[in-house]
């Protein structure tokens, strides 16, 4: 009679135990992982990567039309303006008529941010690299269709005040698209596995 209890007692204590899901399983799943971005999410980075595209080669038009012809429009005198350089190298100057240059290095840029983009988590956490990461791809092919067209890269904006190099809207997405992607890098993403996903 002891004996059957006792068998009773172990057999329900064992059901118990089976129902309980196991402490590796706990954390297991205490973080779920947010798989590959969604067919969707990589249409968003390509449409909005093609519109940024469109406005640097439209403000690059206008700036052709409107300064071409050698004259500034002040925007705040003696501190910003807009006048019209050709630029044949990169930035501040260097690099003049190195096209096979720039062709390596953009294409080499090109061929890292899409890399990423393709791997990044669906987690909407990903999101502001992934914003960034389209601002900078489309400065980078802003800048690539000018020298493939002209030769050199169409700048307009000019800070007088600091006499700092002329420059355009495509160099604008590479420099606070970069900027903003070294700030997420050191203070939002600082979790181990934030950049599993390039592993």
């Amino acid at each position: 009679m002891n004996g059957q209890v006792k068998d009773s007692t172990s057999s329900a204590n064992h059901q118990t135990d089976t129902n309980q899901p196991s402490s590796g399983t706990a954390q297991t799943s205490k973080k779920p992982s947010s798989g590959s971005p969604s067919p969707g999410r990589l249409i968003f980075c390509l449409l909005l990567t093609a519109a940024l595209i469109v406005i640097d080669q439209i403000t690059k038009v206008i700036a052709v039309d409107a300064l071409a012809s050698g004259k500034s429009i002040p925007l705040i005198k003696g501190v910003l303006e807009f006048s019209y350089v050709e630029n044949h190298g990169a930035a501040f100057g260097i690099l003049q008529n190195a096209l096979p240059f720039f062709v390596v290095i953009t294409l080499a840029a090109m061929a890292v941010i899409i890399y990423i983009l393709t791997r990044l988590p669906a987690d909407r956490r990903f999101m502001p690299m992934r914003v960034c990461l389209c601002f900078i791809a489309a400065g980078a092919v802003g800048n690539f269709i000018d020298r493939l067209l002209f030769s050199y890269v169409r700048d307009f904006i000019y800070f007088r005040l600091i006499d700092f190099p002329v420059f355009n809207v495509a160099d604008i997405y590479i420099t606070c698209a970069t900027a903003i992607l070294m700030l997420l890098a050191l203070f939002y993403y600082k979790e181990d596995d934030d950049f599993n996903f390039l592993k």
